[in-house]
């Protein structure tokens, strides 16, 4: 919780940021022995997990710069209380619904562990990764036809899995019995407990450093700087009043759809005349009997918004000052953004990305400056079989997950071909040498941008050609009927699209969400992912930079003269022509979805 202002300071500025640096060094380094030590392609080569580190209560110290923590220590304290813990005590669970969101889809395993100090309980720490398979209805154990969550995979609620140093192995071989790739399942494991234990050691050093005191007070006031930087910024975005916005997910794989995201933040006094900041999610859509819900933690929209404001400073320090700057938060049971259980999880990763979509939109609507709407990236598994050197039929899951373009921002173009904060679309070279499969064609989507003074990123297209003897394939695209918005005179990005035999007489385009489309030998997969919506007035990007764009590969020359007003004859800039081209200025309205249009709502 924050500091009361009277509380005496303990430590003094210069040992806080040596504090701050040791405690940020440490969740990193406990990162990089994940990325080092796992087995997975989708946690060494991808990089999905995380790290964080907690003070003694249980509250967030540093994190990475991940917007979907929730509260990751309480589901733990409710069935294990803090005064009971041991050193070398090991607690662990991936329940989306028993930790409230804390974890959103039952791949991601969180380990926590306490750290003691000169005997004393100073700190915890916490290793998060997403498993390659845990059982359920299909390898991967995700999949857009599942309509339960007991159908993606096993569901472990907080256990302790070491007690004062001492394994549960049983509980180790049952779960690693539900992954149909037990070998990863078991290796994984093990860098994730590693990971906790270096960063049980790490922090113990810097407690018995500084002294317990001295580092609680430390880890108090950089959780107050954070909180007090968000509502700071908070109020000079959001004026007195209820601002709204809303964004949507095309479909939930089962027919069912648009679901809307509907979103309010209200600025009002309190009591003492001082602001009252509250978040609204319950005017969102009814959950989806599809695996598009996600459970939000009450947490996350105030980590979320935290970060923008943060912007990626390296000298502040991602914490719960973030989801502590909101005084209320407001959910109702049943909506697409608070399921009831047992609705399914799985693919909530769509529901997540137009979650920070609608967010970015409630800071412009209030008059802010966040980007204009990025696309959801978009995972494949490709589930298979093909015969090694000795003619051996070797099963094999491809989990790839493909970046996408971001949104425009109010001072620089949109990232091109991002897959999400930290992590990393996989190199073709891994790609061909671990998988049955050779990639004919990888780069950037022309025209995927949103058009704008400042362009939307380009998404990317992917073309596989298929050596496995058989495989069978899921697909999850979104914002095909409703791509993302631009802002400010900015276009929409561009759609994804997924072709099978593209070219031919077998040519065939897969439902953007849909699973069991099967592939044989020969057969050749394009994937095309969506872009970024743009940001200003397409005909105020310099002529000259739309040249770029096009001899780069980003723009079409007709585009350039459809939506820039810029004429490009032989790679060359016609400059009498864009002239008169742009002598003929389109209206705009201030965001763009197929239309321009006043709000989206």
């Amino acid at each position: 919780m924050p500091r009361d202002k009277h509380t005496q300071t303990l430590c003094d500025p210069v040992t806080l940021e040596i504090i701050r640096g040791a405690i940020m060094a440490a969740q990193r380094e406990m990162e990089a022995l994940i990325e080092r030590t796992a087995i997975s392609a989708f946690i060494r080569e991808k990089k999905d997990f995380y790290t964080a580190l907690f003070d003694g209560n249980g509250t967030m110290a540093v994190g990475s710069m991940v917007p979907i923590f929730g509260d990751l220590t309480s589901p733990v304290f409710e069935h294990f209380p803090r005064e009971e813990m041991k050193p070398g005590d090991l607690y662990w669970y991936n329940d989306c619904y028993g930790s409230r969101g804390a974890v959103t889809h039952s791949n991601d395993q969180v380990l926590l562990a306490p750290v003691f100090a000169n005997g004393t309980l100073s700190a915890f720490v916490m290793s998060w990764a997403h498993f390659a398979d845990i059982g359920g209805l299909m390898p991967g154990s995700i999949s857009p036809d599942a309509t339960s969550i007991y159908q993606e995979g096993i569901i472990v609620p907080p256990t302790k899995l070491i007690d004062a140093g001492v394994t549960n192995e049983s509980a180790l071989a049952i779960f690693h019995r539900n992954s149909r790739y037990p070998e990863q399942s078991i290796g994984d494991m093990s860098a994730l407990m590693a990971s906790v234990n270096l960063g049980v050691a790490r922090m113990a050093e810097v407690v018995e450093r500084h002294g317990t005191d001295v580092f609680a007070d430390a880890l108090s006031q950089l959780l107050d700087r954070t909180r007090s930087l968000v509502r700071r910024r908070m109020a000079e975005t959001f004026d007195y009043g209820t601002h709204r916005f809303a964004d949507t997910i095309d479909t939930d794989g089962h027919g069912n759809g648009p679901f809307a995201l509907r979103f309010a933040i209200t600025r009002e006094r309190d009591a003492d005349g001082g602001d009252r900041f509250i978040f609204d999610a319950t005017e969102s859509d009814d959950q989806a009997p599809g695996p598009v819900n996600l459970i939000m933690n009450p947490a996350v929209p105030g980590m979320a918004l935290g970060l923008y404001y943060l912007g990626g400073d390296p000298a502040q320090v991602c914490n719960a000052g973030g989801p502590l700057s909101f005084d209320e938060v407001r959910l109702r049971e049943g909506s697409i953004v608070q399921p009831k259980f047992p609705a399914p999880l799985g693919m909530r990763g769509l529901t997540m990305m137009r979650m920070l979509a609608v967010l970015n939109g409630l800071v412009n609507v209030a008059g802010g400056g966040a980007p204009a709407a990025h696309s959801a990236y978009v995972i494949t598994m490709m589930r298979g079989t093909y015969r090694d050197a000795e003619n051996t039929v070797v099963p094999f899951l491809l989990a790839d997950g493909i970046g996408v373009g971001y949104g425009a921002r109010d001072f620089a173009d949109g990232i091109d071909a991002v897959y999400f904060v930290a992590q990393e679309n996989y190199p073709v070279e891994f790609l061909e040498a671990g998988y049955p499969y050779r990639l004919r064609q990888y780069g950037v989507v022309p025209d995927s941008g949103g058009p704008g003074r400042w362009r939307g990123g380009t998404g990317i297209i992917r073309e596989y050609e298929i050596l496995a003897d058989e495989v069978t394939m899921a697909v999850r695209i979104d914002g095909v009927k409703n791509p993302p918005w631009g802002y400010a005179g900015g276009m929409c990005g561009g759609t994804g699209r997924a072709m099978l035999n593209p070219g031919t007489p077998q040519e065939f385009t897969l439902d953007p969400l849909s699973d069991g489309t099967r592939m044989k030998k020969g057969d050749i997969l394009r994937i095309e992912t969506g872009g970024g919506g743009g940001n200003g007035h397409p005909h105020d990007r310099p002529a000259e930079t739309v040249l770029k764009d096009v001899l780069g590969g980003f723009v079409t020359a007709e585009a350039a003269r459809v939506h820039y007003g810029v004429v490009i004859t032989d790679e060359t800039l016609d400059i009498a022509a864009t002239e008169a081209l742009r002598a003929d200025r389109p209206a705009v309205l201030p965001f763009h979805r197929n239309t321009y249009r006043e709000e989206l709502l």
